[in-house]
């Protein structure tokens, strides 16, 4: 009899709900996906920047933005947080911000020299990330993860 209530007491948690056979998807999702992001974090500031500093680099030098207001759309970042990130990078030479001629309440955003080199330095430690990451994983089973991925996503999202 003890030895079948230890059996139980290990197979059913209190108020009789069995016991799950594995953390549910969302706490485990949660917990790997902050470990990858303070590991990208690391990496992105041992090459001298960090995650805000990386989106608004990438998205400057992917797509023609004319504003600091369609940057901030952009990159997911609030104008005002958006603007502690570039007054930063222009304080270092990263970038300089100037006034629209034609809307003066608009602020034109371009990378300097310096920018494109701290660019092509994150975006160096990106890709040797993403390998990291990726190693042991196939084509195929990177795909899938991605379309689960997207699949989560729509899950939350949806209405």
């Amino acid at each position: 009899m003890l030895c079948q209530t230890l059996r139980l007491s290990r197979e059913v948690l209190p108020f009789g709900m069995p016991r799950p056979t594995r953390p549910p998807v969302g706490l485990h999702l949660a917990q790997v996906a902050k470990i990858v992001s303070r590991t990208f974090d690391d990496a992105l500031a041992e090459a001298g920047g960090s995650l805000p500093v990386w989106l608004i680099l990438i998205t400057l030098k992917s797509r023609q933005l004319a504003n600091q207001r369609q940057l901030a759309a952009a990159v997911g970042i609030q104008g005002a947080t958006l603007t502690h990130h570039l007054n930063a990078m222009e304080a270092t030479g990263v970038l300089t911000r100037r006034r629209d001629p034609d809307n003066r309440r608009v602020h034109l955003v371009e990378l300097t020299p310096a920018g494109d080199a701290l660019f092509m330095r994150l975006r160096q430690t990106a890709v040797t990330f993403d390998e990291q990451l990726r190693a042991g994983m196939s084509e195929r089973e990177v795909t899938q993860l991605h379309r689960m991925l997207g699949k989560l996503h729509d899950n939350v999202t949806a209405t």
